[in-house]
């Protein structure tokens, strides 16, 4: 791995509990244009569970967001667009960045992509919104790679073309480019990836395949890989408690406040609609969920008992178990 996306990190058990979450994951368009074989999309809906009662977040309810955070008077380390669709698909993508930084509410604010609906205008758009970092996930090596793993037609040529206009015409927004490992096993594979890419990057990775939706045999989607280490291809550290609910929330497309970046909710704890950011972040059903984390994952419920995304994502910083009994007091 080259490079990773995120920032200098701090040790949470020196900072917690927070007044506000250090970032929050906006999820705008429950939707995508992929349906890739290892992500939720890439099976059938039916078989997704409940996400949300609304596809694509409403303008109104997004400046409402917006608002509560501003009026908290704490600056998000990071707002992020993503979670489980392209957040390209929002019409109104352009305007919610400008509005973020507009109105300073996050150091950094960032857009996960796959990329393929960048055009010119669009990114023009984004490049004078102020964004901060596109985060760009690659699926292939050429056209074919992407009908066989994405289940779409994509003009491969066309998408390099797009993506290099956005890093020459951009000025401060950073360009984060990553490619799964197991599409590029062959080192002829990882050379032509790096070839191609990083011209056009600001950084780049070669990130490990996380195994972290149950339905999906990712034994079969990896050829066989052995999936034994962390996304950033570390080896996988061992903590008792998930620590992202102590750090962050995702607002859903309905205005849903769920606690992670689980593709499954392990629980509802707030509805932007009707509550303010910062109560809910702060309220009794979040501090609750905390609690009940701080004594076991089981103990939050069968969602959280069976995860293992949190530890494909862990850093040493973010392991609270030695302060677990002492937060216990302070989620009340």
């Amino acid at each position: 791995m080259t490079e990773t996306p995120g920032g200098r990190r701090v040790f949470l058990k020196d900072i917690l509990p927070l007044d506000m979450p250090m970032m929050i994951q906006i999820f705008p368009v429950y939707g995508c244009n992929f349906k890739c074989e290892f992500c939720l999309h890439g099976l059938d809906r039916s078989r997704h569970g409940y996400i949300s009662d609304t596809a694509v977040m409403d303008m109104d309810l997004y400046r409402k967001v917006i608002r509560d955070i501003k009026q908290s008077g704490r600056k998000l380390k990071m707002l992020r667009f993503a979670a489980i669709g392209e957040p390209l698909m929002h019409k109104d993508i352009p305007e919610m960045v400008r509005l973020a930084r507009e109105e300073q509410i996050a150091e950094s604010v960032d857009i996960v992509t796959n990329g393929s609906l960048l055009t010119h205008e669009l990114s023009d758009a984004l490049i004078g919104a102020g964004l901060s970092r596109l985060r760009i996930s690659v699926e292939g090596l050429c056209s074919e790679d992407y009908e066989k793993r994405c289940h779409c037609k994509l003009d491969f040529e066309r998408f390099v073309q797009e993506l290099a206009y956005f890093y020459h015409r951009k000025s401060s927004t950073r360009v984060y480019i990553k490619i799964i490992d197991y599409m590029v096993q062959e080192e002829a594979n990882k050379e032509k990836f790096f070839q191609i890419f990083r011209p056009i990057s600001d950084s780049i990775a070669i990130e490990h395949l996380t195994p972290t939706i149950r339905e999906i045999d990712y034994d079969q989607v990896s050829g066989g890989m052995v999936l034994d280490k962390g996304q950033n291809g570390e080896t996988l550290l061992d903590a008792r408690v998930c620590p992202q609910g102590f750090y962050m929330m995702q607002v859903n497309p309905d205005g849903k406040v769920v606690p992670c970046c689980s593709m499954k909710y392990p629980a509802v704890l707030g509805d932007v609609m009707r509550e303010n950011i910062r109560d809910i972040w702060q309220g009794p059903a979040f501090n609750g969920f905390r609690r009940k984390l701080l004594c076991s994952r089981q103990e939050a419920g069968a969602v959280c008992g069976q995860c293992t995304l949190y530890q494909y994502d862990l850093h040493k910083e973010d392991i609270i178990d030695e302060v677990a009994e002492e937060l216990m007091g302070k989620y009340l």
